[in-house]
């Protein structure tokens, strides 16, 4: 199966509509565009594209942004404002990797709260809600250290089921390098405000031991394997199955979610619960669910993007390019298309890096047509 696809906005590097000369000057001659790499993707009802840019290196501007035109080139600003994004303050967005924006137009940001690294500041972990159609703040809710530790947390994405009220966050447990990982799902339950850490270090939400991948055959951090535990999430149209993977891991994973719900039930009979759903043939960073039941995944190895068909229980290839090194994040519009990005990232971070800045290609945000009555899982 092929779709029909084609690239909405690319970049040799990540520029600002920066506030003030004297920024744009600094960004510049640090040259901190190297480690600015555009994460998630969306794209909300007014037909406004956004990315996350995590601050895992000093320097990020800002960490969630929107994408606007300056002379006939894409350029990021600064979302919901250059104050919102104000490196060191708890209180302001400080490393957004995963986000939503949910069926009410209403976007969640997942706030890592670290920035290069360091241990999350106390109150830095979060998720900010926040209004699109009024551009105004509706909730902050901290993540406490004894639900995602803030030395080894590494906040990753998000869910949002606003018809039970509840949210699903895969925490990659990776914060920490040259740590064990310490991976996990944490529920929230929107009317009471309590969080609950399920499947802590249970194999599903680890890095599979010494695992090792290529892309173009090329290895992955040649000097040391990469470890990420639990990353992509996806939630079924119908709100009862959660979806989820690892990054260093080819499996997809599955639980009930009445089971993570009921916040009662006890740990173990979570952990005995998850369903091992065979596997991509690829790793996979982000995902996304449909409308109609279905798991797109992006796939690392496979340079594309994945769809997993739970009635057929298989999985297809939808989408593939050479230009597609490293597909992070993948949602979608309103009108039967999905946005998704790659970023290179496995050549960004890697020790020493290893990326042609003068290639216009770099960094991809890609458009694929599905079908005019596709949508999100938000709309199923």
């Amino acid at each position: 199966m092929s779709i029909p696809y084609r690239i909405m906005f690319h970049w040799k590097h990540l520029d600002w509509n920066f506030p003030n000369p004297a920024m744009k000057q600094a960004f510049e001659e640090h040259q901190y565009w190297k480690t600015c790499m555009p994460a998630g993707v969306k794209v909300d009802r007014q037909g406004t594209v956004y990315v996350s840019v995590p601050r895992w290196a000093e320097g990020v501007p800002s960490t969630m942004n929107r994408i606007v035109m300056a002379d006939g080139k894409p350029v990021l600003e600064a979302f919901p404002s250059w104050e919102w994004n104000r490196a060191g303050d708890v209180r302001m967005l400080q490393s957004v990797l995963g986000y939503e924006i949910d069926e009410h137009n209403r976007m969640w940001l997942l706030d890592q709260g670290k920035i290069a690294y360091a241990p999350s500041p106390e109150g830095s972990q979060k998720m900010i809600v926040w209004d699109l159609n009024t551009q105004r703040l509706i909730a902050s809710i901290v993540i406490p250290d004894s639900i995602a530790p803030y030395r080894t947390s590494f906040l990753n994405d998000l869910v949002v089921d606003n018809r039970n009220g509840y949210v699903y966050i895969t925490d990659s447990g990776c914060g920490w390098p040259d740590h064990p990982l310490d991976g996990g799902i944490i529920v929230f339950n929107m009317r009471t405000g309590e969080f609950r850490r399920v499947l802590d270090r249970h194999e599903s939400t680890q890095d599979f031991p010494k695992f090792r991948f290529e892309i173009d055959t090329e290895p992955v951090y040649r000097n040391k394997p990469l470890k990420i535990g639990a990353d992509g999430i996806a939630l079924s149209a119908d709100r009862g199955s959660l979806y989820y993977c690892q990054v260093t891991g080819r499996n997809l994973y599955s639980i009930d979610t009445s089971l993570l719900r009921d916040f009662s039930t006890p740990q173990e009979t979570i952990r005995r619960s998850v369903q091992a759903m065979g596997s991509k043939d690829t790793t996979t960073d982000g995902m996304h669910a449909d409308n109609q039941g279905n798991v797109l995944y992006t796939m690392l190895e496979g340079k594309g993007i994945g769809c997993y068909s739970p009635v057929t229980r298989s999985f297809t290839k939808l989408v593939s390019d050479d230009r597609m090194l490293w597909v992070d994040g993948v949602a979608f519009d309103q009108q039967g298309s999905i946005i998704f990005n790659n970023n290179r990232l496995h050549r960004m971070f890697e020790q020493p890096q290893h990326i042609d800045w003068e290639d216009p290609y770099n960094l991809i945000v890609w458009k694929a047509y599905m079908g005019k009555d596709i949508k999100s899982y938000l709309y199923g």
